[in-house]
């Protein structure tokens, strides 16, 4: 493994402290710590973003929702669709993820890629969260990326095993955002948004069939657009032992997925960065490695 040729995003607030839930968001301090442990992340690659500013997270939320979720003025059916506690630290926490892909989008403008060892809130509405995704951190910085004139057009890809309604809901009708979701069909969300491009795959697909349908899916949207960043929402829950997927990917074939949308960015000289999504395997220490090999993919493409 080379030297690592981009930045890392993190910061200890990305642990939302939801106490005994199934989103384990300690994950993302146990690969941050595995990352570390294994020498590719030090003092020299790793970004401390800002939290997003309100007016930041206007740019994709309404004031309504802002409110609620950072005045404190949130109401009890807000939070059971949201399907977390609520509390102030939780509220920082989704403001340092949407700050961290800011931060990471930026370095990935400048180096070709980076990685937020967290975000990827894709359900995540303008005027409500759900599933777990209080605030669209993808979604802010694209939004900020355009407005202070960094980019024009953006693409999202997403391969979490549950489709990325928000985003799509968020970026209809937007031409200068192409949406792309590989996705379970008859898994949550159970009412989709429709996304530019939606691959919705049986139960139980494995490695070979889902490879197939990401590749063509792939070439299809990058005919339709040649983005100036492509924002990857990878998270870990297709892998077969995942507690809320329905999908029987292996290790291996989660290592090419990752690899086959990043080599995907690379050949077309297009600037990526990654967020981390979903990821509720049986084992925790299985999401760690599967999200530490995400990293891992993303070092052997830029080094390759």
């Amino acid at each position: 493994m080379g030297k690592v040729p981009f930045q890392f995003s993190y910061h200890p607030s990305y642990h939302l402290r939801l106490g005994d839930h199934v989103f384990p968001s300690i994950k993302f301090q146990r690969v941050r710590d595995e990352l570390e442990q294994r020498g590719l992340l030090h003092q020299g690659n790793l970004l401390v973003p800002e939290a997003a500013t309100r007016d930041q997270v206007m740019l994709v939320h309404s004031p309504e929702w802002v409110a609620a979720l950072m005045d404190g003025t949130i109401r009890y059916e807000q939070v059971m669709k949201l399907e977390i506690p609520y509390s102030k630290p939780m509220v920082q926490g989704f403001l340092y993820h949407a700050g961290g892909s800011i931060a990471t989008a930026e370095a990935a403008l400048k180096d070709g890629a980076a990685f937020n060892i967290g975000g990827g809130f894709h359900h995540a509405f303008p005027a409500h969260g759900e599933g777990f995704c209080a605030i669209h951190d993808v979604a802010i910085a694209i939004r900020a990326l355009q407005q202070s004139g960094k980019i024009k057009t953006a693409m999202v890809i997403d391969t979490d095993v549950h489709q990325g309604n928000g985003t799509a809901e968020i970026f209809a009708g937007d031409d200068s955002v192409f949406t792309f979701s590989i996705h379970q069909r008859d898994n949550y969300p159970h009412e989709k948004m429709r996304s530019d491009l939606d691959v919705e795959l049986n139960d139980r697909v494995e490695d070979a069939e889902y490879l197939s349908a990401l590749s063509a899916g792939l070439n299809e949207a990058f005919m339709c657009m040649r983005p100036d960043l492509v924002a990857y929402v990878a998270g870990s829950d297709p892998f077969v032992e995942d507690k809320l997927g329905g999908l029987n990917l292996t290790v291996e074939g989660m290592m090419e997925r990752d690899l086959m949308v990043m080599k995907a960015a690379r050949k077309r000289k297009i600037p990526l960065f990654v967020t981390l999504a979903g990821g509720y395997a049986e084992r925790i220490d299985d999401t760690v490695t599967l999200h530490t090999n995400t990293a891992l993919a993303l070092i052997r493409t830029m080094t390759a």
